[in-house]
């Protein structure tokens, strides 16, 4: 019965093949146009005056060849982006108006050599990244506020809600994801901002805690799409930062986080764990228990630790639940000659993409020159920004490349498409030579080995993406079949291309 199905398969795999071929030979040949960063940093996400084109025939012999196929598809995208931090949102208020606009501009809109940012995520009161330590809710030591009446959105309004404000001008429909480091101090078992744990007496005051920042930002114009639940609740070197195991998320979303949002008719989608992939057991926790599973949209994974096919784990055992990327950092040391995108490139856009997340989200959009501010004793020392800003002077770093890759072209909306990847098993059609006419041809199965690593989209727009990383350090040349046609490419070694037709 299997080498029947296999065989079927085939036949069938054989004859629409012949169908696109035969296709291919009236459609019209059409242009991609490429958009290129090289490891010597000479070329910086540029678009390439070269113009490549699809042919009906492939040139040359020896080149690998990804074919791409738009009637496999996948997982809809979200967006791509960084989290805009308090730090990060500091530095920009402290622009000029006019350089900040431009900044804001080149980021999030799409036209011109501007990247088109698609989704940011906040900071639920201060992260590390902060240069001093806030929530919503400060009290003096010894008092409590249940009914949370002091509750204020404090200092995100000198900054962070300034600076969405003008991001959302630009682009009224960008995803935002909210994420806290810790509750208020007087909740947690520690009284610290570091460490510690939320006391069980105060779940209740906690869930309201999120349902009072959604509408106070509400207020302010600013839809929260979605929210974790904690950053790393199993970190607790950061300050700030509080843990929350496995069943003390499941319990606090079962009954206290998910009934709230429930009653208060809240839309913003609640998302697990949002930590490292080496712990799948704690988002698994929360869904198997149904009563609190059916508040999660999904689960919040960063790659500090783990593999990225852990993703894919999470998605074959929970089809129905979505995945993001929430947080990865990305650094490079200052005025290095070289950019080392493809390995970045390959792991955080390709591989996340690949294993089924709809985000991708970096850390962080900014920092100065000395990577600062940053909160002490737990504070990231070595968070560079996406951009450096100093005053109104910007510089640009790899992880504002990496993104731009996919952020530019992989519009909202877009969604993942079948390409061929490394181990795939390849049906080859050849002309039959042992008989004569264009339907005598012959079928062949052969393992891809050397593809470079590549993911493929398919916009809102109708258009098709193709980002590939050349990882290697020699080859140099690839071919790209699409409906029956070739584009011969030429991407130099350590070199990412995103290719838009």
């Amino acid at each position: 019965m299997k080498n029947k199905l296999i065989l079927t398969g085939i036949i069938t795999a054989v004859l629409s093949m012949n169908a696109v071929f035969v296709k291919a030979q009236s459609s019209k040949s059409e242009s991609i146009e490429a958009w290129v960063t090289t490891l010597d940093r000479s070329q910086l996400f540029t678009k390439q005056e070269e113009v490549i084109e699809f042919g009906n025939r492939p040139r040359g012999w020896g080149a690998t060849t990804i074919t791409i196929d738009d009637n496999l598809q996948m997982q809809a995208v979200d967006g791509f982006g960084f989290a805009l931090t308090g730090g990060s949102a500091g530095l920009m208020m402290g622009m000029s108006q006019p350089e900040r606009t431009k900044l804001i501009n080149e980021l999030f809109r799409t036209d011109e050599d501007n990247i088109g940012v698609s989704y940011i995520r906040l900071t639920i009161g201060a992260s590390d990244l902060n240069s001093f330590v806030f929530s919503y809710n400060d009290l003096e030591d010894g008092e409590v506020d249940l009914k949370l009446e002091k509750f204020n959105l404090s200092q995100d309004m000198y900054d962070v809600i300034p600076v969405v404000k003008e991001i959302l001008a630009v682009n009224p429909d960008i995803k935002i994801l909210a994420s806290p480091w810790s509750a208020p101090t007087w909740m947690k078992t520690n009284n610290k901002v570091k460490g510690g744990k939320l006391k069980e007496e105060y779940y209740p005051v906690y869930a309201q805690y999120f349902v009072k920042y959604i509408n106070a930002m509400k207020e302010q114009g600013i839809t929260i799409d979605a929210i974790t639940v904690q950053n790393e609740p199993l970190n607790v070197n950061n300050t700030p930062s509080m843990q929350m195991l496995p069943n003390e998320q499941r319990i606090f979303i079962k009954d206290h986080l998910g009934p709230a949002f429930e009653q208060a008719n809240i839309k913003t989608k609640i998302v697990l764990f949002d930590h490292n992939l080496d712990r799948i057991d704690h988002p698994l926790t929360t869904l198997s228990d149904p009563e609190a599973a059916k508040y999660a949209d999904g689960s919040g994974f960063h790659h500090y630790g783990g593999e990225l096919s852990a993703l894919t784990t999470m998605h074959i055992a929970h089809p129905e639940k979505n995945l993001y990327f929430t947080e990865q950092m990305v650094v490079e040391r200052p005025g290095s000659e070289t950019i080392e995108i493809a390995n970045q490139v390959a792991r955080l856009i390709i591989g996340v993409t690949q294993n089924w997340s709809k985000n991708v989200i970096l850390w962080n959009f900014a920092a100065d020159p000395l990577n600062d501010p940053h909160t002490e004793d737990g504070g990231c020392s070595m968070c560079q920004g996406a951009v450096t800003i100093e005053g109104d002077n910007v510089s640009r770093n790899i992880a504002y490349y990496v993104v731009a890759h996919a952020s530019k072209f992989v519009r909202p909306g877009s969604v993942r498409i079948g390409s061929t990847q490394k181990g795939d098993t390849m049906v080859n059609l050849t002309q039959d030579e042992e008989h004569r006419g264009e339907n005598a041809l012959r079928v062949g199965l052969s393992i891809t080995y050397n593809v470079f690593p590549n993911v493929a989209f398919r916009t809102p727009s109708g258009k098709t993406v193709l980002i590939v990383a050349n990882d290697s350090r020699s080859a140099r040349s690839f071919r790209i079949k699409y409906n029956g046609q070739y584009a011969n490419v030429n991407l130099s070694p350590g070199a990412v291309g995103t290719y838009v037709w």
